[in-house]
């Protein structure tokens, strides 16, 4: 019997025990949890059969997963290798690399760490987000794959095909270039254009009457716990400030051709901007494939 540790019990690693589960693997789940509440619903879910504080989680694991906010794993990350036995494989499955990797690049466990950032994820958090399936079809990025042990990396993808997950490998620079773009700046946007919105709400009472499914589709990331995003945001901050500098552009541009009443250069970015839909076509058709 193989035994997970899984440190931070919501969405992330809720899901993780919820598959784990499904496939019928024979496994003990621990979990590390610091809310008191997340803990016992946890429990109460069955997603784990315990919650033990870190050290003695630790010292029972085959593998270690990590799914607390990035600032946490940075922090948590060194000192986890410290603890881990010898045999055991960490796994962290934060939204940022960068950070992480230099946290630990010298220590002398660095071969049983495994970066890795699986792309699911919802707008709810807590033990009760946790859903079967979570990762199925979905991209997962394994950086500095060098500095990992054949056996870490061999338990890792064991585990990721287990999910159900697409596993491309990276550099940690090159992942947080990337998923500042196709990540953290769709979360920005969302983020603002509801508070946007509020702003309005208080002088327009009834924009919410006139709001559809446009609306509540584009906005529902602005739902997502910001125990999470303000963390992804702070380390990703170089990446993800050239991203909005040029988000920022496009909508100066707009905006310029709206007071201009240029509707022809209006019409010819909307036009461009429509040549994204083979790359959202390709990403629902392998969704439903699965």
């Amino acid at each position: 019997m193989k035994t997970f540790t899984i440190i931070g019990t919501g969405l992330i690693g809720g899901s993780v025990a919820r598959d784990i589960r499904k496939t019928g693997t024979d496994a003990h789940l621990i979990g590390v949890e610091q809310n008191a509440d997340h803990a016992a619903r946890a429990l109460e879910l069955q997603l784990v059969d315990a919650v033990l504080p870190l050290s003695e989680a630790v010292a029972q694991a085959d593998v270690v997963l990590l799914a607390i906010p990035v600032t946490a794993i940075q922090q948590l990350l060194p000192q986890l290798l410290d603890l881990v036995p010898p045999q055991a494989v960490v796994i962290d499955f934060g939204s940022t690399k960068s950070l992480l990797c230099e946290a630990v690049k010298d220590h002398p466990k660095r071969a049983q760490f495994v970066a890795a950032h699986p792309i699911a994820g919802t707008e709810n958090s807590g033990p009760e987000a946790a859903l079967e399936g979570l990762y199925q079809g979905k991209m997962n990025i394994i950086c500095e794959k060098e500095k990992s042990s054949e056996f870490a990396l061999e338990v890792a993808l064991e585990l990721f095909d287990l999910l159900g997950l697409k596993t491309v490998f990276m550099q940690a620079e090159e992942h947080d270039k990337h998923v500042a773009y196709i990540s953290h700046l769709s979360h920005v946007s969302s983020f603002l254009l509801g508070l946007t919105v509020l702003d309005v709400e208080k002088d327009e009472k009834n924009i919410f009457m006139l709001a559809g499914s446009g609306f509540a589709s584009t906005v529902r990331l602005a739902k997502s716990s910001p125990d999470m995003w303000a963390p992804i945001f702070e380390q990703n901050a170089f990446f993800l400030s050239h991203a909005l500098e040029e988000y920022i552009k496009h909508l100066q541009k707009f905006q310029e051709c709206l007071q201009q009443k240029d509707t022809a250069q209006l019409y010819e970015m909307m036009r461009q901007a429509n040549q994204i839909r083979p790359v959202l076509d390709g990403i629902t058709q392998g969704a439903s494939a699965k």
